[in-house]
């Protein structure tokens, strides 16, 4: 983190940082370009695989951009709103599928196998849940910034493209209330069956995100004030390490609902601040897709998934290795021996 005066609110070294963003490579953009129109195929023949080629290379700044250590994270967050009965499933899920996580046994683990993918599991403090957000906050702002800090260190160890997901009981309540709070309208808007509730279990978790709102009236204005008061520790990683990416220049993939709350965050405080992330798929939680149009991102794959763990961008991920693969290997027409297109 850059050095703040003593009277400056933790929430200033964030907002320092999104002011520092840098830009795309324009020129490494370019000259990807150059090369999808020499390579031997029609042009524009390969659709949004030369688009998603053209996008590594701006953000990585080479015209020849690389996924030689892509790296799938997976943040896990414990929450207080669980005792309200919102999921399908009890708070002590988190603890065991971070076991399944360690035992290779999840999907994720499957997917990651499938695509050559490194895999990372952060553990939040999972065994301490944060503030129910019904009638508390669910994280002070220095803890907030601490965990955003901590989601950072996703790309400390050099990856040059990260795929974020998360686990945690509870948080399609608190991304949905994140929602709620950044873009208004009715709750029950934002609400969708996560993990598989119930008529009675969908009516508590809108109950729970009303009462979230109004609980919090009059402190939801900034979006870094609403990831505190009503996110999660997961949340508030992932927006940390979508920014840690853009600062050091490394492709992000989202996964699905709640991964995008911590996006939605971020683009909140300055609308290009997702430029260099794509959306790996489109969730069957309901709201994704009005969330995905608001932040102005069209979802590489649309599976029906709605798991977490990181699985839908982490196929994304795949997807990307492929186009990257065309980018780099095919043959020019030059090399090739075949005939360009007629002038």
């Amino acid at each position: 983190m850059i050095d703040a005066p003593l009277d400056a609110s933790p929430f200033e070294d964030i907002r320092r940082l999104v002011a520092t963003m840098p830009g795309p490579d324009g020129a490494a953009a370019a000259a990807a370009q150059a090369r999808q129109a020499v390579l031997t195929k029609p042009a524009g023949s390969l659709g949004r695989l030369e688009d998603l080629a053209t996008w590594l290379a701006a953000w990585q700044g080479k015209a020849l951009p690389s996924l030689d250590r892509p790296l799938v994270c997976v943040f896990a967050g414990s929450h207080g709103v669980a005792q309200k009965g919102v999921s399908a499933y009890p708070s002590s899920v988190n603890r065991q599928m971070l076991d399944t996580f360690a035992a290779g046994g999840a999907a994720i683990n499957q997917i990651c196998a499938a695509y050559g993918l490194g895999f990372k599991v952060f553990d939040l403090a999972l065994d301490l849940p944060t503030g129910d957000i019904t009638e508390a906050e669910a994280m002070t702002e220095k803890a907030c910034v601490a965990t955003m800090a901590f989601g950072m260190e996703a790309v400390a160890a050099g990856t040059d493209g990260l795929a974020l997901g998360e686990m945690g009981i509870g948080n399609t309540t608190v991304a949905a209330a994140i929602y709620a709070a950044l873009y208004g309208g009715a709750p029950a808007a934002w609400v969708g069956r996560g993990t598989g509730v119930d008529e009675a279990g969908l009516a508590r978790k809108v109950a729970a995100v009303e009462a979230a709102l109004a609980h919090h009236a009059g402190h939801l204005d900034d979006p870094l004030e609403v990831l505190r008061r009503l996110g999660g520790r997961e949340v508030a990683a992932m927006a940390g390490a979508i920014l840690a990416a853009r600062l050091q220049r490394v492709p992000v993939v989202l996964d699905g609902y709640v991964a995008t709350a911590a996006a939605a965050v971020l683009h909140a405080l300055d609308p290009s601040a997702l430029d260099h992330c794509v959306a790996g798929h489109l969730s069957a939680e309901g709201a994704h897709g009005a969330v995905l149009e608001r932040l102005g991102l069209d979802p590489l794959l649309s599976l029906g998934l709605r798991l977490g763990e990181g699985s839908g961008a982490a196929l994304a991920l795949g997807l990307l290795k492929a186009a990257l693969a065309c980018h780099r290997d095919m043959a020019t027409f030059e090399q090739a021996g075949v005939a360009g297109p007629s002038a």
